[in-house]
């Protein structure tokens, strides 16, 4: 409930931002500040907790928990895709859910990927896109990171309905898992903040630039010239993070003897 309330008090201040160097970025003064604080909180807490994490757990209980979350977020794309009319899409979300509960063991291992049923998880902020809402302002959320006012209206909606899906019986078990996906999804991506700190002079530019270019690939609208100009590319950003860290994954399968 806190989140929830940080996230709406955020998105309430969409007024109280000076001239921005951005045209996408109104809200850069309070932007950055949230910036920082989740930049000390990640490095104080959250990192430490996710390399603790990738040392004392072997990579197929890694893989298994984030298959388990993913198989959860295929329940909400799946209603974003019935929205949106998408019924082939919320079709495959369906039976991506209905096998991978199944036969993959609550989730626990995708088999349906390898069947050829692709994940293609779609968000309320996607839906909210798809119905016209394609420009919004970028936002910062705390401990969330980086998303827009679009996207975080659709946290904020889609939070506050969760209780309602009977996924989770009680407050403490929905907040265990909360900070168990956090911190396997942190685990993956331990080492992108030494590719980011190594490849821009302005981290907080850099991340805002690749995250508003990712989002915008991903709703098919296009692309600011400037980001279009610098060809900066998310997917390969998380791509060198992992093999930044892939020597420590492998030190802690070998250790097991064998972030989704």
């Amino acid at each position: 409930m806190k989140r929830l309330l940080v996230v709406g008090g955020c998105l309430l201040l969409t007024s109280c931002a000076s001239t921005p160097s951005h045209p996408q970025d109104p809200l850069e003064p309070l932007n950055r500040a949230v910036y920082r604080f989740n930049d000390a909180a990640d490095k104080a807490v959250l990192k430490p907790v996710a390399q603790a994490y990738q040392k004392v757990t072997p990579q197929p209980v890694r893989t298994g928990v984030g298959n388990f979350f993913d198989n959860l977020r295929d329940v909400y794309s799946a209603a974003n895709h019935t929205l949106q009319g998408k019924a082939e899409l919320a079709l495959t979300d369906v039976l991506r859910v209905s096998f991978n509960s199944t036969f993959g063991l609550f989730g626990l291992i995708d088999i349906a990927t390898p069947m050829g049923l692709k994940s293609n998880k779609a968000t309320l902020g996607d839906t909210f896109a798809h119905y016209g809402w394609q420009n919004s302002s970028y936002l910062v959320l705390p401990l969330l990171g980086p998303s827009t006012v679009r996207d975080g209206s659709g946290i904020l909606i889609s939070n506050s309905l969760e209780p309602a899906t009977g996924v989770f019986q009680t407050h403490t078990q929905a907040t265990t898992a909360r900070v168990l996906d956090a911190v396997n999804t942190r685990e993956r991506l331990l080492g992108l903040e030494t590719v980011v700190d190594g490849a821009a002079l302005d981290n907080y530019s850099y991340v805002r630039d690749g995250f508003l270019q990712m989002r915008a690939h991903q709703l098919g609208l296009p692309q600011d010239k400037r980001q279009q100009e610098e060809d900066l590319n998310i997917d390969d950003l998380v791509d060198d993070a992992q093999d930044a860290s892939a020597p420590a994954a492998n030190d802690a399968s070998a250790a097991a003897a064998s972030p989704p």
